[in-house]
């Protein structure tokens, strides 16, 4: 009896290829959450959350008595204190001021949802377009945050909703790898453009797809979403299979009712 066996040099170069592509999702999952540095104060931040909920104390915001020093400014940004922001606004203060990775208060409040924050900084001349080391907007930043008021509030102030950052991705990217499905509606219904594609030449379809965002998928399908754009490798019906999801079919069932072509499933 003769053993067909698989041509190991193609399962390698399959395994190399998966490899990469988990890889460079990873780094971009991390970059759209403002880094490492940025992901460990998230953490520590929401450890606290849990604690503050589990207490009885209620928390009261005293009035501020003194100058606010820049650096207490861009922490009131991200803790919401918003009697802090105000006084040091107030003083004169810049709204612009950022630090060394060019990180404003408005970056800092748009990710943690602070809206109130955000209006007071927008009415006092923050700056919409201002650009971290990343050249992530404080747009990326709120469709990090799910905060669909400050998302709004941006668009009210003039942010180009199509902004790419160094990664050349758009909100709209960032919303879908974050799972905002909210965002992403209220981007679509905007008139985003739906198949950007990024550095990777993933359009939000793909990243919907690679990483389970089901409701998402549905949204950008309904939305008009090419099913047949191919990134460097795949297009995205094909990306379940390129990194062995379990939810295949469900994908496939979502993107067959809203129409593609069932030839692609054999490219």
């Amino acid at each position: 009896m003769i053993i067909s066996l698989p041509n190991i040099g193609h399962v390698i170069s399959q395994a190399e290829e998966i490899e990469r592509r988990i890889s460079s999702d990873l780094t971009r999952e991390i970059l759209d959450l403002g880094g490492l540095d940025n992901i460990t104060e998230m953490c520590k931040r929401k450890t606290k959350k849990t604690k503050r909920k589990s207490s009885s104390q209620v928390y009261v915001e005293l009035p501020v008595v003194g100058p606010v020093d820049p650096e207490d400014f861009m922490d009131a940004a991200i803790k919401g204190k918003l009697k802090v922001v105000e006084k040091y606004l107030a003083d004169g203060g810049n709204p612009n001021f950022h630090d060394e990775l060019k990180r404003t208060a408005l970056h800092r409040a748009s990710i943690e949802g602070h809206s109130a924050i955000v209006q007071m900084l927008l009415e006092k001349g923050a700056d919409v377009h201002f650009k971290d080391k990343l050249d992530s907007m404080a747009i990326h930043w709120a469709c990090r945050g799910g905060s669909l008021t400050v998302v709004a509030a941006l668009k009210n102030h003039g942010v180009d909703l199509n902004v790419r950052d160094k990664l050349y991705s758009t909100p709209l990217h960032v919303a879908t790898r974050t799972g905002q499905t909210d965002i992403v509606d209220y981007l679509l219904s905007s008139g985003v453009k739906i198949n950007a594609r990024d550095r990777e030449g993933d359009t939000a379809l793909h990243d919907a797809v690679r990483l389970n965002r089901y409701k998402i998928v549905k949204l950008l399908v309904v939305a008009g979403a090419d099913t047949t754009i191919k990134n460097h490798v795949k297009s995205p019906i094909m990306c379940p299979w390129l990194n062995r999801h379990i939810y295949v079919g469900r994908y496939n069932s979502a993107l067959y009712h809203y129409t593609f072509d069932p030839v692609l499933l054999g490219n």
